[in-house]
């Protein structure tokens, strides 16, 4: 449980000290060259105001923001600290709608916060997952409306051709990871999964063709065949991964609504964080999440306009 009455959610000094004491739990090194020794507090009164440090080394002035997602932001830190507390504690996400009312900022300014909170959850390059011993579930699922696809392919009712297309990893026992395909062939889907997952790992999927052939990559490929009615035997079976995307769709569906696809793979990674997250408090989650903002850039034009990076 957290305290919304927390300060760090009101009072700007007292947010700033917070985020300091997660991003420099053993003092403030500048972010410019990287020293420790030579950084020292501008006296708060000064003319920059408090929060404010000098390197005698590199000879630049800094605050805690610098070299962060938050840098150059005219929005306050506690606000920043309270919609990260949010968005990781919602478990099915929150919109820039309800942000927006909650912070009482522009929708605009909500929108761009919360992909630049998305972006502080997304990680980095990754280990294989599984591994001798280690069992991975592979689905694939559908959302949205891929505009993209020329109106031949837009059918109506059920189908998936014009829809946005997901994949999934899931590791029992750990965690997701999910990134969005351009199609649904062999020739895409298994590159993919050898690069992400170890070869000595026991694969489960269903009885899809382009997974036919994993048993020549893994060390073993189980399939459950839906077709059939079948859904599980024994410890066969991808519940895991099923119940990871009744999550996913819930939220995408139930609150944001509507993604585009240059903005999916964001919100993969907002929903992968939450779950792979999934057994800490909202507390250890939000510093999670803070700790992830160091190193990153995020402006509005390659936001809005930018490439699927």
């Amino acid at each position: 449980m957290i305290n919304l009455s927390n300060p760090i959610f009101h009072n700007e000094n007292a947010a700033r000290k917070h985020l300091e004491s997660i991003r420099w739990p053993d003092g403030p090194y500048c972010p410019f060259c990287g020293q420790f020794e030579t950084v020292k507090a501008l006296p708060p009164k000064g003319s920059m105001g408090k929060g404010w440090y000098h390197c005698r080394g590199c000879r630049k002035k800094f605050t805690v923001r610098v070299g962060t997602l938050y840098e150059r932001s005219h929005i306050p830190l506690y606000k920043w600290i309270l919609a990260t507390h949010l968005l990781s504690s919602s478990k099915k996400g929150m919109s820039s709608h309800q942000l927006h009312r909650m912070l009482s900022i522009t929708y605009k300014t909500a929108w761009f916060m919360a992909h630049r909170i998305r972006e502080a959850m997304r990680e980095g390059v990754l280990a294989p997952m599984g591994g001798l011993g280690g069992t991975v579930e592979v689905d694939e699922t559908f959302i949205g409306h891929d505009r993209t696809i020329k109106p031949k392919y837009q059918k109506k009712g059920r189908g998936f051709h014009h829809k946005y297309k997901v994949l999934t990893l899931v590791e029992r026992g750990g965690k997701t990871r999910s990134m969005v395909v351009d199609n649904l062939k062999a020739k895409t889907l298994v590159p993919i999964l050898r690069e992400q997952i170890d070869c000595e790992t026991r694969v489960i999927t269903d009885e899809a063709g382009y997974y036919q052939h994993l048993h020549r990559v893994f060390a073993e490929h189980q399939v459950v065949h839906h077709n059939r009615g079948e859904y599980g035997r024994g410890n066969i079976h991808t519940n895991t991964i099923e119940g990871y995307f009744s999550i996913f769709k819930r939220g995408m569906k139930g609150v944001y609504q509507h993604c585009a696809k240059k903005h999916l793979h964001r919100y993969l990674s907002e929903f992968d964080f939450r779950y792979n997250y999934r057994q800490v408090s909202d507390a250890e989650r939000t510093i999670t999440a803070l700790k992830g903002i160091e190193g990153k850039r995020l402006t509005y034009r390659r936001t809005s306009f930018g490439a699927n990076v």
